[in-house]
């Protein structure tokens, strides 16, 4: 049986290319299956990150496709992808997929299966709508981001945490007047389900006043451990000394940032509608998807799962929005498209960004211009 490899190839464009010729930035025009394939020889366990953002099948007509499959067809060709992607991701990889509530579900069974159960992350709920839709039953404002890796440990210790907010910074005050600086408060103790012997004393506060624990709970710490925090003024008793004790948490110890929720706003990683406005400055008398990412959703992704120089991968590219934050990000990427599209909104839009475009997370990430892109084709061997 002839395979893929033996029936196309990929056919290098230049005058579909733009920018920096020895750029490893790469797009691809052609089927997302024989791409994928043809891209094993040289990318097998290459790809730090892969977003995909697959049809949902959710019986939609939009301006680039009819979104609805009899749903084994979808389930069929979504595992084809899978299995091709799951290949190309590298071991401390991560690979984040799109969904809505129609096929949610399945999804998570059939990636289950691809890339395993126990390398399931989480699952990540978008905000894509903040207004309420009246004409439904429900007024759906979310959708959701399925999150796998290759290695779950690989990965958690590879992984970015995101930067310190502005809400977060408020929780630190100093109450005490520190030395250390801002500080907030946790809990001394927690619950007893795993607690050693040690764990179980009356802890005495500086003023004298004894605290007993609560039932069902424990000390953080053993009784040696707790005096020497207590002495060390990192337990915190209240401005009057009365107070339950609590663990003293430093913001100069979380200088690294803090750990990704997995609830996403609106107001923080953008909306479909904002994603829509932005694509439709860039081409105003283009017809634009209709639920294209939102680059500061993208942004989000690719600071967690990537840093500068590593590897991206999008096979369903769409309007290029996957391209386009990693190149501001200076992440070498490959994008996939095999619609149309990629003349009249991939192309242009990176051509724009190489130039020095100023919308999206271009103000956010500094994005002054340059490198470029590679174009080729998928192709039948004659």
């Amino acid at each position: 049986m002839t395979s893929t490899k033996e029936m196309y190839k990929f056919k290098y464009c230049k005058e579909n290319s733009y920018g920096e010729e020895n750029t490893e930035n790469i797009i691809i025009h052609g089927d997302n299956r024989i791409a994928l394939e043809l891209l094993e020889d040289n990318y097998e366990n290459k790809i730090k990150c892969i977003y995909i953002d697959p049809p949902y099948n959710n019986g939609e007509t939009y301006n680039h496709y009819d979104d609805d499959q009899e749903h084994e067809k979808w389930i069929n060709d979504i595992v084809s992808v899978l299995i091709k992607l799951e290949k190309l991701l590298s071991n401390d990889g991560s690979i984040w997929i799109s969904i809505d509530d129609k096929e949610v579900h399945y999804l998570k069974v059939i990636a289950d299966k691809v890339f395993g159960r126990k390398n399931f992350i989480t699952t990540i709920i978008w905000q894509h709508r903040t207004t309420r839709e009246n004409r439904n039953t429900f007024s759906n404002n979310h959708e959701y981001i399925l999150v796998y890796a290759k290695n779950p440990q690989e990965f958690k210790n590879t992984r970015n945490l995101l930067p310190i907010t502005e809400e977060v910074l408020k929780r630190y005050k100093n109450p005490d007047n520190d030395v250390r600086g801002p500080w907030q408060s946790v809990s001394a103790h927690v619950q007893s389900g795993h607690a050693v012997a040690s764990q179980f004393y009356e802890v005495t506060a500086p003023n004298g006043k004894v605290h007993k624990l609560p039932k069902g709970r424990c000390w953080a710490y053993n009784k040696e451990k707790m005096e020497k925090e207590i002495n060390n003024n990192n337990i915190w008793f209240g401005k009057n000394g009365n107070g339950v004790p609590r663990i003293k948490k430093f913001l100069s110890d979380r200088k690294d940032g803090i750990t990704p929720e997995t609830l996403w706003f609106g107001n923080e990683v953008g909306t479909t509608k904002c994603a829509k406005k932005h694509i439709l400055s860039l081409f105003p008398k283009e017809k634009v998807f209709d639920t294209p990412k939102p680059e500061e959703l993208i942004k989000r992704i690719l600071e967690i799962a990537s840093n500068e120089g590593d590897l991206i991968l999008d096979s369903f590219l769409g309007s290029g929005t996957t391209a386009a934050v990693a190149h501001k990000m200076k992440r070498s990427y490959i994008g996939i498209e095999r619609g149309n599209q990629v003349f009249d909104l991939v192309v242009p839009r990176l051509k724009q960004v190489i130039n020095g475009e100023q919308k999206g997370i271009s103000v956010l990430v500094n994005w002054q211009g340059g490198n470029g892109y590679k174009y080729f084709e998928t192709i039948k061997i004659d």
